[in-house]
């Protein structure tokens, strides 16, 4: 055997480099000879022509060495080799020497099946080169040319149509009834056959005993045989030789007769052209591939050598069985046997020059006899062909023959998929182009076309070629659709589910689903002017005289049905008389998907045409209930969702977990009747598994846009699709359980979200039931394998809150468990943290959500006082989700959310705390030592949360916090303890310490917040700052109470009244930095007036009360910025009121407009400042009065005294007017603290 297809043997020209043969015998030819011309450029007859060849395949030995026949020797008697196997020639013997010039009808399909890269891209045409041969000349000869032309892409396939030979068959079986007719009125005539003579049966004859001699001329010949042997043997061998043509494809009778029988195990459907398993890796493209077997029936590539033949600027892939010697100084010549009493005419010299052109000869050796009788030898080169005697051609006229026919045929064979006639009728100048798809669709049977089945192949081919190429760029994304569309518009339906079902998975396989939602047309174009993204429908471009004079129709009749016409084939002559004015358009280019849900509907589409092959395929629908693809299949929604409550999950969710660990000892069986292994079978779970991830992508897209009622629709196609790709999977990958994983959790966030967004409850109801036709005939294909129920209880939409959330976390911890099968958790750690982290995230929300129901149960608490096994029951349940949930956190080492847990922990402690704090009665209530337990419980979980984050830096927001829920605890704890200090059970000191001891903690936390925000005036930080000025007026007045109720130990009351007034000073300071807290400003300072005057009243010389009250008196002018703030927002108030009934746009807004003052609040505390200051003042009078009287008082405190008196005056009568406003009395004390402070300057 030869190179096998894909080693390339390189060939320069017809003048090329020589292969090295073995050396002539001693009746080899003699003579000089010089040395071949190096390159691939020949100049013959003053003309330069073009042309290289490469051998892409030979299954021919290296040449054998030819033996010149000594003169006489009768070739009429054959040699002892005749007919026979040579050890020199291998198994391609009887092809290399049988010199047989019948193209057979599929000659082109073969090669190209064998070199598929070749095909639509880099060559203009394969063929046999019999037929290259016939074309090139047309021009010169009167004979008849009947070609079938096929186009894939750039490439045009060109094949013997021996029209008589199916005329033959036709007139047997009765097929192409049409093409007959439409042959006989195009040639106006009764068809006949023309039977061979006998001079062309003689002249066979001795060509082959010729060439046998030549490889074996010292053996002797036998005696010949007589006249009727040797027309039997010559009949036989016509025979023999007689062009096999494919029955068209119809159904096998049995099916037709009896279609509920199965056809499973049986021969395929498809006569010959068989389509191979489906690849089962699911990493690769998992493409339908053809097994060797399909090479039968004409589509086999039985050419001794294929070769790629470049003839000036055309590429064309060859085959070519001319039989090539050598030996000795000639080792590479092709041998002719020529009449010696007849001379070569044109045509025999273009047909020798053309075979050692393709075939790179440099020689040729012509042996000359007279009737059988040998005469002598005549070698040639190459280039002297043109140019003998009765031979002479231009080789520039026959370069510009192969460009002219070329481009009349690549712009009139412009559909791909469609059979193309070139048609010359014997003696005729015309030349015709018919399009026999189109005449063929016009018939009853628009599947008769012979060439239908092996054009949808090799397109299949192409594309499956192109898919499996790991460095193909997307750009040719649009190719391999316009192939494989093309491909399924060939082929019946019912006649071929195989390939149909195989390019329809390809189609989907083109839309990437995970690809990225940014516009990637700057990295390849989409729809731009790619030469690989041609049409599948072109617009064929308007005649020309400038380009050529044919034209779809002409003035003859029976003309019109012909594409275009070349009315002389002297024009064929005519340099660049047609030139190709068909561009391979983009207008079928890959489609460009807007959106993610365009993209997963064209996936579904071609995923449910496949689908629907598949089950044409399965002939067991007897078996089957009757079900219409039109009428949807109800999704069992209920209004109230009492069978999937948590106990019906658990069962539920058990028998999933057994089903996915029993699975590799299951053995799933079809309800259909696929037999595990089958091509329906391989198929059907690549498709099936297709359609799932679309509707996964939808769902994620749909969730992402917040169509929770669509998403759960699609996420439950989704694992409806999975379910049955479950019971037909015979084995589960670990890539597929990975999806389901995917699945799962996505249905999870959905269920979430749905619990999360009860308001819109009805339009995702509507969502969830709307169901489109698409969507229905995939589920009736699901339903013919699986009943599709075993994820129900994931995807149900119900109307109960709690159970909404319990089905997202049973989806979430299906999840997990579907990640433990196969190791999946240590192969995809990523995907194991995302569902860990959604598992700990629902068990939160799960427990958030009862503990706000027990919150609710506690305040709908009227009569009982007592906590009630309900709340327990709640406590208990809520309490055991944070716990799992935190588990869950710290098992992937997710310290901030275990925190965060941790925080919301804390806060259950703290409502089961104020749940006891009831049990007594209104007044006689004491802190009860349930409230200390959880309000310690609760402290404890808040200091596991700061331990759980270890420092600030790895989440500095849930530090922040978990220190602002330390510091409120403290301060409840301790404001608790103060307000109902458990007399019966601790001494007023110890309850004292302890209250000290819970405030300086909450103002520890409150300070390390309260440092960081100092600078910032931002209002999410303000709140800081409220709390740590509440803390230290909290603070201050325990300190003021102690004093009020200390007796003895003056140094601990010393230390008491110089922490009164550190903590009130800067209680006073942080209130200052609110803008929003007037009253609780204002309440500071007065609490402040009266800490003086609790001093005051413990002061015995006049001087130091006297001092105490001006420091009083001080606190009060202070205030005047509380008051003007006040009279400010009042003032804005009124306007804005009057303002309400004129245009909204002149609305006055003011700076501080949205702080709004509680009215009751500043009345009730103004009535407190106007009585302080009333006292202040008339002590501040008494005092300045008395001194006076004892002293006799100078200048400056008899004005102090006067404008005392004064201001008193006016505070009296205003006290004392009843009718005065708010805002008038605010204006009063404003006029006032001016006076006062006035006074106080001067």
């Amino acid at each position: 055997m030869g190179d096998s297809p894909g080693a390339e043997v390189g060939l320069s020209g017809a003048g090329g480099s020589e292969p090295v043969t073995p050396e002539l015998g001693p009746a080899s030819l003699t003579g000089e000879r010089e040395d071949p011309k190096q390159g691939s450029i020949l100049f013959l007859g003053g003309n330069e022509v073009k042309s290289s060849a490469v051998v892409k395949y030979s299954s021919a030995p290296p040449q054998p060495a030819f033996a010149r026949l000594q003169e006489k020797t009768d070739l009429k008697l054959p040699p002892a080799n005749w007919l026979r196997e040579s050890a020199k020639l291998g198994p391609a013997g009887a092809t290399i020497l049988g010199n047989s010039k019948k193209s057979k009808p599929f000659s082109s399909f073969g090669m190209a099946y064998d070199f598929i890269d070749s095909i639509g891209n880099d060559v203009d045409v394969v063929s046999d080169s019999e037929n290259i041969k016939k074309l090139l000349k047309i021009p010169y000869s009167k004979s008849h040319v009947s070609m079938a032309v096929h186009r894939i892409g750039r490439t045009l396939l060109l094949d013997d149509l021996d029209i008589q030979e199916l005329f033959m068959r036709s007139s047997q079986t009765g097929d192409w009834t049409w093409l007959k007719e439409f042959y006989q009125r195009l040639i106006d005539q009764k068809w006949q056959r023309k039977k061979k003579s006998k001079e062309h049966w003689y002249q066979k004859a001795i060509l082959s005993k010729f060439l046998y001699y030549s490889i074996n001329g010292d053996e002797a010949a036998h005696p010949v045989p007589n006249p009727e042997e040797q027309h039997e043997e010559e009949a036989a061998e016509d025979e023999a030789g007689r062009v096999s043509w494919p029955a068209p494809f119809e159904m096998p009778s049995s099916l037709s007769e009896d279609p509920s029988a199965s056809n499973q195990g049986s021969v395929p459907l498809e006569p010959s052209y068989v389509v191979g398993h489906v690849a089962s890796a699911p990493k690769e493209q998992n493409l339908t591939l053809f097994s060797a077997g399909e090479s039968s029936q004409g589509l086999k590539n039985d050419f001794v050598r294929n070769i790629l033949w470049t003839f000036e600027d055309i590429h064309m892939l060859v085959g070519s069985n001319m039989p090539i010697f050598g030996g000795g100084r000639y080792p590479a010549v092709s041998l002719r046997l020529r009449d010696n009493n007849k001379p070569i005419n044109v045509l025999t010299g273009i047909d020798y020059w053309l075979d050692n052109l393709i075939c790179n000869v440099p020689e040729l050796v012509m042996c000359f006899h007279v009737n059988g009788i040998v005469q002598k030898y005549e070698m040639i080169k190459t280039e002297d062909i043109p140019n003998l005697e009765n031979s002479n051609f231009s080789t520039k006229v026959i370069k510009d023959i192969a460009q002219n026919i070329l481009s009349f045929l690549k712009s009139n064979c412009t559909k791909e998929g469609h059979t193309y006639w070139l048609f010359k009728a014997s003696g005729s100048d015309i030349v015709k182009l018919y399009d026999l798809t189109t005449l063929c669709e016009e018939t009853e049977d628009k599947y008769q076309n012979p060439f239908t089945m092996p054009v949808a192949i090799l397109l299949y081919k192409v594309a499956c070629n192109m898919m499996l190429k790991k460095n193909q760029n997307r750009k040719h994304y649009g190719t391999i659709r316009t192939l494989l569309l093309n491909c399924v518009k060939l082929l019946d339906k019912g006649r071929h589910p195989q390939i149909i079902a195989s390019a329809n998975y390809m189609l989907s396989e083109l839309f990437q689903l995970d690809e990225p939602k940014k516009d990637e047309a700057g990295e390849f174009p989409l729809n731009g002017n790619s030469d690989e993204s041609y049409s599948e429908e072109e617009e064929e471009m308007p005649d020309s005289d400038e380009n050529g004079s044919y034209s779809t129709s002409s003035d003859p009749p029976d003309d019109s049905k012909a594409v275009a016409v070349i009315k002389s084939v002297g024009e064929l002559s005519v340099p660049e008389k047609y030139k190709s004015t068909h561009q391979i358009r983009p207008s079928c280019a890959f489609p460009v998907c807007h959106d993610t849900e365009e993209r997963c509907r064209l996936v579904l589409s071609y995923a449910l045409e496949g689908l629907k092959s598949v089950d044409r395929s399965i002939k067991k629908e007897s078996d089957l209930p009757a079900a219409d693809p039109s009428t949807p299949i109800p999704l069992k929604y209920e209004d109230e969702s009492t069978s999937v409550g948590p106990e019906c999950l658990e069962k539920q969710m058990a028998l999933f977990l057994d089903k996915m660990g029993l699975f590799r000892e299951v053995k799933h069986s079809s309800q259909s009747g696929m037999i595990p292994g089958s091509w329906q079978h391989k198929m059907k779970l690549q498709l099936i598994l297709k359609s799932s991830k679309a509707y996964y992508v939808l769902s994620d897209a749909a969730l992402s846009l917040q169509k929770y009622g669509r998403a759960l629709r699609y996420i439950k196609l989704a694992l409806q699709c999975h379910d049955t790709y479950c019971c037909l999977s015979t084995n589960m990958l670990s890539e597929v359980l990975l999806f389901l994983c995917q699945c799962l959790s996505l249905c999870g966030d959905i269920q979430l979200m749905l619990a999360q967004n009860a308001n819109n409850r009805a339009a995702y109801l509507e969502e969830y039931n709307y169901q489109t036709k698409e969507d229905q005939e995939i589920l009736h294909s699901l339903h013919r394998e699986s009943s599709c129920q075993v994820f129900s209880w994931a995807t149900d939409l119900s109307t109960d809150l709690e159970c909404q959330l319990s089905i997202s976390c049973k989806c979430y911890e299906a999840a997990n468990e579907t990640l433990l099968f196969s190791n999946l958790k240590q192969h995809n750690p990523e995907q194991y943290i995302q569902v860990m982290k959604r598992t700990g995230n629902v068990r939160n929300e799960i427990g958030v959500f009862y503990m706000n129901q027990a919150a609710v149960l506690q305040t709908e608490r009227v009569e009982s006082r007592t906590v009630s096994s309900a709340e327990q029951q709640l406590w208990k349940k809520s309490f055991s989700c944070f716990e799992k949930g935190i588990q869950n956190f710290e098992s992937i080492d997710d310290a901030t959310n275990a925190a965060l847990l941790l925080c919301n922990m804390g806060r259950l402690m703290r409502i089961c705390a104020h749940a006891h704090c009831a049990s007594g009665g209104d007044f006689k209530r004491e802190f009860s030592p349930e409230e200390a337990l959880y309000y310690n419980k609760a402290i404890d979980y808040y200091l596991k949360a700061l331990r759980s984050l270890g420092k600030r830096e790895v989440h500095s927001a849930v530090w922040d916090s978990v220190n602002w829920e330390l510091s409120t605890t403290y301060f409840t704890m301790a404001t608790l303890l103060q307000d109902y200090a458990p007399l019966s059970r601790k001494a007023q000191e110890q309850i004292e310490k302890e209250v000290s001891e819970s405030m300086m903690k909450s103002l520890k936390y409150s300070r390390d917040n309260v440092r960081r925000y100092l600078l910032t005036t931002t209002i999410p930080y303000m709140h800081q700052y409220g709390r740590h000025a509440t803390i230290l007026q909290a603070l201050a007045s325990m300190y003021h109470s102690c004093l009020r109720n200390q007796v003895g130990d003056e140094h601990q009351r010393k230390q008491h009244r110089i922490l009164v007034d550190l903590h009130y000073g800067k209680a006073v300071r942080f209130f200052q930095l609110l803008k929003d807290a007037p009253c609780e400003l204002l309440r500071v300072q007065l609490e402040r007036i009266a800490f003086a005057e609790f001093q005051m009243a413990s002061q015995n010389s006049s001087s130091g009360k006297l001092k105490t009250l001006h420091g009083a008196l001080d606190i009060m002018i202070q205030t005047h910025s509380v008051f003007h703030f006040m009279r400010k927002e009042l003032v804005g108030e009124c306007e804005q009121g009057l303002e309400d009934g004129k245009s909204n746009a002149e609305k006055i807004s003011t700076e501080n407009s949205s702080v709004s003052l509680n009215k009751e609040e500043v009345s009730k505390l103004l009535s407190i400042f106007e009585s302080r200051l009333s006292f202040l003042l008339l002590q501040s009078i008494k005092l300045l009065t008395s001194t006076k009287k004892k002293m006799g008082g100078n200048i400056e405190e008899e004005d102090i005294l006067k404008a005392n008196k004064n201001i008193y005056s006016l505070l009296l009568r205003s006290v004392a007017n009843k009718n005065l406003t708010l805002l008038e009395r605010i204006e009063v004390i404003l006029n006032l603290l001016e006076q006062l402070t006035q006074g106080s300057e001067g």
